[in-house]
């Protein structure tokens, strides 16, 4: 190889770091991560945001401290020239681009809306009352803490939204904390921080479109600003249609195997770095890229909870902590030391806490809300850090804050985090809240703890014959609306038009989401689809399978192998005796039901089962018939009447009365029946025939026994015998990749059914 050539690779390739250089930058992470990490984990111990110990470890380790006691060792560890910091500043910068990803993911434009006009007035009040109080004091202190020939413009901005906006990840931080998230006054205050969040970025986006771009100042601000919003409008356009598009297919193709955590990680990342350089070429913080990423992934319904999890506990584990404390180190408290700056600061933290409480009450008044939720809202909002680093650093890179200026906006920040949570803990402490919000917060709770019925997307499977109908119907009566429903056709023959795919019932007001898939392989394309992410799978069954089938050849594969709760629903074997309609009831007679069984056994199938009987119980006022079988006492005849004659008597009368208090928490009055047999199908099935019940509902568990569908004996007994509707709620054996919240445990001394281990 030539001279020449060698000279131009030379050029060309990556030039190798110093060793010295390494040494001081591994000392760095080590010491920043390790300062942070332990200074965060006292500051939560002290019920504090971890930002607030994150960004005191690098003021520890920074000139104000360090420097201050050994400035030999300050003057290693920080070198002031560009060589010396730039490998710990393009780290900063890669860990805030990844802090906000995860901020993004956690942004939820919905909740604005979903919380009505008073969600609206809090956000506008939670920004206007602050952002009008942050100018007046920006204007003020022109002459204190504006770096000469910085824009007024830009510095009164960014020092009125470092003042005026809250910051989503230490509000949220806080009330999870504290265990308040879903207080209806802390729905209104994350709603206020994402509105917060997007000012904040916006009035960065705007100053930093008014000054300077990479050292030179540009000719023409004006179309300098207008270079960098119109690009970041047609930016954030672009990203949430086609680039939307394409994140949800690059998301559902890694998840097409099964749960990928690498590989939505990989995703998630690439696509925030391509954002991050793209809004970087227009002159943006090329972070605020990563934040539309995280936008966009929190909204793509194939995005992974364990790689959303996964990238937040990676970001309060390392990202987080290297960003705050590489953020703290900037900061010298000798610049506040003047009577002159330390009278600015004590300005702008009064005005920063008076603004946000005034805004609270003015909130709460106009969304005719208590003085208490109001003040509760203006201690919250005072949550400041992750914005105020960010803004201060904008105001440094565009030479309109001085070094005092970013010192008194990190230590706003610190100052106003530190009374919140005492503050809020003593204000909600024996505040329950109006009997609305009880009776919310109640049914929530529940709704975590159930088996079956949680939230997430539903998937059917249908080709619109009678069996799947009923599916969807018992599937929409047990979900709450809001919760999504993807109908899927596997058919050779589609896009035939089907009744069920081209028509809203019976899923009215809910979103739902139509796909065809041209194959004969049906239970393959149920499979593929339900590994994308469902809460549960509804399927139809022939009133008679095949001989050594459950419930059918495609329905007990996909039973089989589906990892995910199934439920399979068998319509009638006899056209039942007219009952009339009943009032309210525009369901066809077919799907309209009056009395519902349900055995129960005290298992976690049996729990599902109930569930779902008690959602439909609810939409078509039936009564609920909760039935349990126990083993005949031994060396005496099977009696039909459960008494409590014994242990597993009295252990079946627990479980009864367990079933019974969960019906009862729905608002239900069930009929408790017990009987005593060692044949338990040909007792249920009786009993189901004596009580006159058009739906059985059964909970079973699924097993897989020479490559087959296994349900053990009691259930395919029931449906051979059951002339009735069926519905069985099926739960895989194994846990799936997100598994839910474990239930209660049964009762002791509670018998187990055949069918669960």
């Amino acid at each position: 190889m030539s001279t020449a050539s060698n000279t131009v690779l030379a050029t060309v390739l990556l030039p190798p770091v110093p060793g010295e250089r390494l040494v001081v930058f591994f000392a760095q992470l080590a010491a920043l991560l390790g300062a942070a990490r332990l200074l965060g984990a006292g500051a939560r111990r002290l019920r504090l945001p971890p930002v607030v110990g994150e960004l005191l470890a690098g003021l520890v380790l920074g000139p104000s401290v360090l420097g201050l006691l050994w400035p030999a060792a300050g003057r290693w560890f920080l070198p002031t020239s560009p060589a010396g910091s730039d490998l710990l500043q393009a780290v900063a910068e890669v860990a805030l681009l990844v802090l906000l990803v995860a901020v993004g993911s956690e942004t939820d434009l919905a909740l604005i809306r979903s919380l009505g006009p008073g969600a609206l007035a809090v956000a506008a009040s939670s920004l206007i009352v602050p952002l009008a109080a942050g100018l007046v004091v920006a204007m003020l202190l022109t002459p204190t803490l504006r770096a000469p020939g910085g824009s007024p413009v830009a510095f009164d901005l960014l020092l009125a939204g470092a003042l005026g906006v809250s910051s989503l990840p230490v509000v949220a931080k806080i009330l999870g904390d504290l265990r308040l998230l879903r207080r209806s006054f802390a729905q209104l205050a994350l709603a206020a921080g994402t509105a917060n969040d997007i000012t904040a970025f916006l009035l960065a986006t705007v100053a930093t479109g008014l000054t300077r771009h990479g050292g030179q100042a540009h000719a023409d601000p004006t179309a300098r600003l207008a270079l960098a919003l119109g690009g970041l409008v047609v930016l954030s356009l672009l990203l949430f249609s086609v680039g939307q598009r394409l994140l949800d297919h690059a998301l559902r193709e890694v998840r097409r195997s099964g749960p990928n955590l690498e590989g939505a990680l990989g995703v998630a990342l690439v696509a925030a770095l391509s954002a991050a350089a793209l809004t970087q070429a227009l002159g943006i913080e090329g972070a605020l890229g990563g934040f539309l990423v995280g936008v966009a992934l929190g909204r793509s319904r194939f995005q992974q909870p364990a790689a959303t999890e996964e990238l937040e506990r990676l970001t309060s584990a390392v990202f987080a902590p290297l960003f705050f404390a590489t953020a703290g180190l900037r900061v010298d408290l000798r610049d506040l030391a003047t009577p002159r700056l330390a009278t600015a600061l004590l300005a702008m933290v009064l005005a920063a806490l008076a603004s946000k409480l005034l805004a609270g009450w003015l909130g709460a008044w106009l969304s005719r809300r208590s003085l208490r939720e109001g003040t509760a809202l203006g201690v919250v909002l005072n949550g400041r850090g992750t914005l105020q680093v960010i803004l201060a650093g904008a105001g440094l890179t565009a030479h309109v804050f001085t070094p005092a200026a970013y010192s008194a906006v990190i230590v706003l920040a610190l100052i106003s985090s530190l009374p919140l949570a005492p503050a809020l803990q003593a204000l909600v402490a024996r505040w329950p809240g109006s009997p609305d919000e009880r009776a919310r917060l109640a049914d929530e709770a529940r709704f975590a703890t159930n088996q079956l019925v949680r939230p997430g997307r539903l998937l059917l499977a249908s080709d619109g014959n009678p069996d799947a109908t009923l599916a969807a119907t018992v599937l929409h009566q047990a979900w709450p609306t809001d919760q999504p429903v993807t109908v899927l056709t596997a058919d050779p023959g589609v896009p035939r038009p089907t009744p069920l795919r081209t028509a809203t019932w019976p899923f009215p007001g809910r979103p739902v989401e139509r796909r065809a898939v041209a194959t004969d392989r049906v239970a393959d394309a149920v499979l593929a689809e339900a590994r994308l992410g469902y809460a549960v799978v509804g399927l139809g069954a022939p009133p008679r399978p095949p001989t050594d089938h459950v419930f059918g050849v495609q329905t007990d594969a996909v039973v089989a192998a589906t990892p995910v709760p199934v439920v399979v629903a068998r319509r009638a074997r006899q056209r039942r005796r007219g009952r009339g309609p009943r009032s309210g009831h525009a369901l066809p007679e077919d799907l309209r039901f009056e009395r519902i069984l349900v055995p129960v056994s005290g298992s976690r199938a049996a729990r599902a089962a109930l569930e779902l009987a008690a959602g439909v119980a609810a939409a078509q006022r039936a009564t609920v018939l909760l039935a349990h079988v126990a083993p005949p006492r031994r060396g005496s005849p099977s009696s039909r009447a459960l008494a409590p004659e014994g242990p597993a008597e009295r252990a079946g009368q627990a479980v009864l009365r367990e079933a019974e208090r969960l019906a009862r928490q729905v608002g239900l009055r069930p009929q408790v029946l017990g009987r005593r047999s060692d044949a338990p199908a040909q007792a249920l099935a009786r009993l189901a025939a004596e009580v006159d019940a058009d739906l059985v509902v059964l909970g079973v568990t699924s097993r897989q026994a020479e490559g087959r569908l296994a349900l053990g004996s009691t259930v395919p007994s029931l449906l051979e015998r059951l002339e009735m509707a069926v519905v069985a709620v099926v739960l895989p054996q194994a846990p799936s990749a997100e598994p839910p919240t474990p239930p209660p445990e049964p009762p002791p001394g509670a018998p187990k059914t055949p069918d669960d281990p």
